[in-house]
């Protein structure tokens, strides 16, 4: 929708591919021209288009150059893209500012993700009459008065931010500082490094300005990487407003980021889909969301939304979205919104875990250790929230592919759970759909979150209320992903040189040179020629059979109460239904409302049927048509709650029970009827 394709190729597993491209923008005469390129061995670099007519509004971004210069055949030219450069529009400055540099992300139409990194400068521009200006004037030199953006834009589908900033800041450090360094030469090594997928493999590039930069790939990729985006959006919203927007995605709401940063939207809408493993975030993620496309927000689909607060005031009308401002650490719930939270006692346990967490963060390892701590809590949850899925996957083999189908009904009918609405919202969505799709198979590879599930039930039953070794088990789990994304730590070490301090305030600063396309491009052939003779790098990937765990009547042991209705509403059942008897209809009516909301709960339907049944055995069921009409009420609110969920359902047991007990009545009612007919 935002922008098709990357120019970058489709990642293979066991292969290896290069980065991304490179653009660069420029503004003149209140106009932008935009210079852009796509990844992998290609990118894009400044030129001198002609100057589009000047205008009193914003500017409109151009392509100055771009490697390569056609597009891949597998991957279209991103269109679109020079409005991500500059997401609040292209404008002239009147003041030098530093450079600048954020990530930005856009989705295909095949919901590949593509990393855009912009690096974005400033370059002096002069006015229209500056001539004329000159020659009144009598000082020999004179300092522009307009500044215009450029930008070098890295795109690739992988997510190596720190490098992206490595190699775009070198290059700008080349330009600025004037170093003896071919600028064609550092771009064509860029496009051409490759390096592992995945698997735990370190590699160093060099870009051959007597730099070394060190690219890790994580261990499991099925593992969210978050280096320490998450710790930051605890920071900035603290852990209530946090979990409303956690419990607000997984529900499917529309989530709206506000901040001044644009590398701060792209931080909090990593952390929020990191929080969200092993579930996968499946509508629109438009991290940085450009002004010139803000009537996405009125779409009526969810989605995860980050824009820039000076277009606060154009958010105020969205009825339906929640609004968080990473600035201001709120969170704003419209009154038309019904955020469902997590059942107790989960919340209250995973409220407490963060407290923990968040005053007794690891010193040595600060805000990663903090960042991997807060990420246990969650795994935990989600293991706890999920133990004994895979008992209610069925494979279905009449299609020519085999379907693997969850029972909704079985898996919260066992747990106790057919009243919550949260944890039915959650398996009703698509996130959980495509969490079946991708992890139903009964072999395949297995990650952190499947020996949670599997083995540690044990543990995390033996360990509730215990908050030494609760905290503990996380520190454990924090280690894990740590080390997933960091297996060789100590040996991450990058040198690349840095620009000159204040070198963005010279007065007298060249413009950025055009880079010759027949220099880049017989280094991209080079490259390219010498990786088709090389042999593939394959990766074996290790499968087994998924354990499947404890099965769910255990967890329904230790769970089955926990959302029980209290004693107080049982009785208020109990005495409504013993006025009903009694001929009390005066008191039975001031508790009938409070009796039928009481039957949303599994025990209060139980405890319907238990009275009934009492009252049937003692044989005092000479009702007259009042208190038949509240006996019936009370049945047909019983047997509609939950009604469609399946025979492996609770109620399919109260639905035969209140059946045999309405035969009876509608017997009794014949009888009394006919009694009172006249002879």
């Amino acid at each position: 929708m935002f922008a098709p394709g990357s120019g970058v190729p489709i990642p293979v597993p066991g292969r290896t591919e290069g980065l991304g491209s490179l653009l660069l923008c420029r503004v003149r005469g209140g106009v932008v021209l935009l210079e852009l390129c796509p990844a992998s061995p290609g990118g894009c670099l400044p030129s001198n288009p002609p100057l589009l007519p000047a205008g009193s509004g914003d500017g409109q971004g151009q392509i100055l150059q771009r490697f390569p210069e056609k597009d891949w055949e597998d991957n279209p030219f991103p269109q679109g893209i020079e409005l991500f450069c500059q997401p609040s529009g292209w404008q002239l400055f009147t003041e030098r500012n530093p450079p600048t540099f954020f990530v930005a992300v856009l989705t295909d139409i095949n919901s590949e993700r593509h990393y855009c990194a912009c690096f974005t400068f400033w370059e002096a521009v002069e006015s229209a009459n500056g001539e004329e200006e000159e020659e009144s004037s009598s000082s020999p030199v004179q300092p522009a008065q307009l500044f215009a953006p450029k930008s070098l834009v890295l795109v690739s589908r992988l997510d190596h931010a720190e490098v992206f900033r490595n190699s775009l800041g070198l290059i700008y450090t080349i330009y600025v500082d004037g170093l003896s360094v071919s600028l064609e030469n550092v771009i064509g090594n860029l496009l051409t490094c490759t390096i592992p997928i995945t698997g735990g493999a370190q590699r160093t590039i060099s870009l051959g300005a007597g730099d070394r930069q060190v690219i890790q790939t994580p261990i499991n990729d099925s593992l969210p990487v978050s280096s320490c985006s998450v710790a930051l959006l605890f920071r900035q919203l603290g852990i209530t407003n946090v979990l409303y927007l956690f419990c607000a995605a997984l529900t499917e709401h529309k989530i709206l980021f506000l901040s001044s940063s644009y590398q701060r939207l792209t931080d909090a809408c990593r952390a929020l889909l990191a929080l969200m493993f092993p579930l996968k975030y499946s509508f629109t993620y438009v991290p940085i969301l450009p002004a010139q496309l803000l009537e996405v927000l009125s779409t009526p689909t969810p989605f995860i939304i980050g824009v820039h607060s000076i277009f606060q005031s154009e958010t105020q009308e969205l009825l339906d979205v929640v609004i968080a401002d990473l600035d201001g650490g709120t969170v704003n719930v419209p009154e038309c919104v019904h955020i469902s939270l997590l059942p107790e006692p989960l919340l209250q346990q995973t409220r407490e875990a963060l407290s923990m967490v968040s005053t007794a963060a690891s010193p040595h390892l600060q805000a990663w250790g903090s960042d991997k701590e807060i990420r246990a809590v969650f795994l935990r949850l989600f293991a706890q929230l999920l133990q004994g899925y895979r008992w209610c996957l069925h494979i279905i083999r009449i299609h020519p592919e085999p379907v693997i189908r969850f029972h909704k009904a079985a898996f919260l009918g066992q747990r106790g759970l057919t009243e919550d609405d949260f944890l039915t919202k959650v398996l009703e969505g698509m996130a959980f759909a495509g969490f079946v799709t991708e992890r139903g198979a009964p072999y395949r590879a297995i990650d952190l979150f499947d020996e949670l599930v599997a083995y540690e039930v044990k543990r995390m039953r033996a360990e509730e209320g215990n908050k030494q070794k609760i905290l503990r088990h996380i520190k454990e789990l924090a280690e894990k992903l740590y080390k997933n994304e960091n297996p060789y730590p100590a040996v991450t070490m990058h040198k690349v040189q840095k620009p000159t301090e204040g070198c963005h305030l010279r007065l007298h600063q060249k413009p950025f040179p055009r880079l010759d396309e027949g220099t880049v491009q017989w280094i991209i052939d080079q490259a390219t020629a010498k990786l088709q003779t090389a042999p593939p790098a394959v990766k074996a990937e290790k499968k087994c059979m998924v354990p499947s765990g404890p099965p769910i009547a255990a967890i329904l042991e230790r769970n089955g109460n926990a959302l029980a209705n209290s004693a107080r509403r049982l009785e208020v059942v109990r005495n409504c239904i013993s006025y009903v008897f009694e001929n009390k209809m005066l008191e039975a009516k001031k508790l009938f409302p409070a009796v039928l909301r009481a039957m949303k709960g599994r025990a209060a339907r139980h405890c319907l049927t238990q009275e009934l049944n009492l009252h049937v055995q003692q044989n005092r069921a000479v009702l007259d048509h009042q208190q038949f009409d509240f006996v019936v009420r009370m049945m047909n609110c019983c047997l509609q709650v939950g009604e469609g969920l399946g025979e492996h359902s609770p109620q399919e047991g109260e639905r035969v029970l209140l059946g045999e007990e309405v035969r009876w009545w509608c017997r009794g009612s014949c009888r009394a009827a006919a009694r009172k007919q006249p002879p």
